[in-house]
């Protein structure tokens, strides 16, 4: 019964939903857009009309993964410090010492240019490494995500720097290509770290170009022969902050490029479902009311599940709950609906 009376509740309403369907569609969006858009934060007037300023709560979440990044190198580097006898290898500073050690066991990089000696450096060595590997996918993703998004609107104003183009053309181009800017930018980062890494091995390391840039890609991959390390207490300072900033920009960037190559074969099968002829047996299959005629919701309904958008479960149980909300059973929601819905 409730998948015919759901049946019957999306066709019913077929008519009344499709009179103006880009102008309810277009007016949702718009307000969807403004609302979600993750750029929305730095440009406050979008959200509403009149002088009120919404406050970012981007930046306050940066400052505490900042904090959380800070104490959790600072308890690791004490507690490596205070069992830095039992840590062999090429020393220079203690304290630096432990602060490196904490940042190349955290990143997987593991030079092993400094390695746990005994039973009890080794064990919080490897609980280290596993709380490492946690704290830079969850946490530390999060913070290079602010970064790219930041820098979305300075790739798109860049692109289309000799046009005229307002916040409202910025927001709907950063949506639209989302992926592909998160990439490219990925890749500059990528790029300078490498270049900056190359640069400073080469003129302080005493280098030559190729076996710098073999020492920096073999470190942002954390592959890392062990042939070569950081072993000067100027190398292990730059160390530190190079190795955090161009192992995360690394995984980022071939994480976003699995996701252009998802999405690139996604809008293609999503081309071909919409432009490929329809035949008498995808007429059978749209036609929910067996009238031999498809509607518009009907036809919108069986594209998307073609597409593997949604299933037809997803569509019962969304209607299911509109007709929960719909309390005068008028096919359409009111203020006083929600309002007698929520007693």
């Amino acid at each position: 019964m409730a998948y015919d009376d759901t049946r019957e509740s999306l066709i019913g309403n077929s008519v009344d939903a499709s009179n103006h369907p880009e102008d309810k569609i277009n007016a949702v969006q718009r307000r969807r857009h403004c609302r979600n858009s993750p750029l929305a934060d730095n440009f406050p007037e979008q959200n509403g009309p009149g002088p009120r300023l919404l406050k970012s709560t981007k930046v306050p979440a940066l400052r505490k993964i900042l904090i959380v990044l800070a104490a959790y190198l600072g308890v690791g580097s004490f507690c490596f410090f205070l069992r830095r006898n039992q840590i062999s290898g090429k020393k220079t500073n203690g304290l630096l010492d432990a602060l490196y050690f904490c940042v190349v066991t955290m990143t997987t990089v593991g030079y092993g240019d400094l390695v746990p000696s005994s039973t009890w450096a080794k064990l919080p060595a490897s609980t280290y490494v596993f709380a490492g590997m946690a704290f830079g996918g969850l946490i530390l993703g999060k913070e290079a995500d602010y970064i790219l998004e930041k820098q979305q609107v300075l790739l798109v104003r860049a692109t289309h720097i000799d046009e005229m183009i307002g916040l409202a053309e910025i927001l709907k181009e950063v949506e639209a290509h989302k992926i592909r800017y998160n990439f490219l930018i990925s890749l500059v980062h990528v790029v300078v770290l490498t270049v900056l890494g190359t640069v400073y091995m080469s003129v302080t390391g005493k280098f030559k170009f190729v076996h710098a840039f073999y020492c920096v890609c073999v470190t942002i991959t954390t592959l890392d022969y062990g042939d070569q390390s950081f072993s000067t207490t100027s190398g292990r300072i730059f160390s530190v902050f190079w190795i955090l900033a161009s192992t995360i920009c690394v995984s980022r960037f071939f994480f976003y490029l699995a996701e252009l190559c998802t999405e690139s074969r996604q809008r293609s099968f999503t081309k071909w479902v919409l432009t490929r002829n329809l035949t008498v047996f995808d007429l059978e299959a749209a036609d929910l009311d067996d009238v031999k005629v498809v509607s518009a919701v009907e036809f919108v309904v069986y594209k998307l599940q073609e597409m593997g958008k949604i299933s037809w479960k997803d569509v019962i149980t969304i209607l299911e709950r509109f007709q929960n909300l719909d309390v005068d059973h008028s096919g359409t929601l009111t203020t006083s609906d929600l309002i007698q819905s929520r007693n």
